[in-house]
């Protein structure tokens, strides 16, 4: 029983499953431990000693060591960032950087704890995402006729340019108003012999195609070909919003 008490007690910071740096207040390592030095040192050790700016890419160190010195300045416990870290195999992961204060006796700064954890395929899906909701947009406003998306519940999600040019609107007036109450249809005529206009909920469940008229920004009426069509959800098969293509009736005034 007394051999299991003085048995040496493991360094638990050195068995986290994350990388976690200190470093003092002229931003040299001083600890590191053993997930760190898998992640950011081929040579194990040779992290302490080192300043922790040479991790992060060559012109990104000016910035990070003006930040850092500010954190220590402010006196204030620094926010979750995101950095580039150069990694023991070569190249830069993006990494989300959780810091916390070092202080000394009297509570002042004297250094930084940091625990990184990888996220760099996270990073590198999120900038795809953007990237093709961009491509998207571009597509969508270059589309002669005016085009207004909506969600399930028929809230205004995203228009198009050619929407100003036929009623007046500018977009930002329009995200997040109902479609109905901004567009009413004062009447409609379809090659179905279908004359009610179509509300939000008939939308939602079949295509819709006609000539309607209705008010635009002035309150004045214009006459304009409409169709609507359902978005469904590929993966559920859910409807999630409608689409409404619209185009203003030659000759009308």
């Amino acid at each position: 029983m007394q051999a299991v008490q003085n048995r040496p007690q493991p360094d638990l910071i050195d068995e986290l499953p994350v990388a976690y740096v200190e470093v003092d207040a002229q931003c040299m390592v001083t600890r590191a431990n053993r997930a760190a030095r898998d992640l950011l040192s081929a040579q194990g050790g040779e992290l302490v000693g080192k300043p922790a700016w040479e991790l992060m890419p060559f012109d990104e160190q000016g910035q990070g060591r003006a930040a850092f010195f500010q954190c220590l300045e402010l006196d204030e416990e620094p926010p979750v960032v995101r950095r580039s870290i150069y990694t023991s195999r070569g190249g830069f992961r993006v990494c989300e950087l959780h810091r916390s204060l070092i202080r000394d006796e009297h509570g002042h700064p004297a250094g930084m704890r940091y625990v990184s954890i990888d996220v760099n395929e996270a990073q590198i899906a999120h900038e795809e995402a953007h990237k093709s909701r961009q491509w998207l947009e571009s597509v969508l406003a270059s589309v002669p006729e005016a085009m207004i998306v909506t969600d399930a519940l028929g809230f205004v999600r995203y228009v198009n340019p050619a929407v100003e040019e036929l009623f007046g609107w500018k977009a930002e007036e329009l995200i997040g108003k109902v479609v109905e109450k901004w567009m009413p249809l004062l009447s409609y005529s379809s090659s179905t012999g279908d004359n009610n206009p179509p509300g939000h909920r008939k939308t939602l469940e079949q295509r819709c195609k006609g000539v309607a008229t209705t008010l635009n920004r002035e309150r004045k009426e214009i006459c304009m070909e409409i169709g609507t069509s359902p978005i469904w959800d590929k993966e559920n098969g859910y409807t999630i919003g409608v689409v409404y293509v619209m185009r203003k009736v030659e000759g009308a005034a």
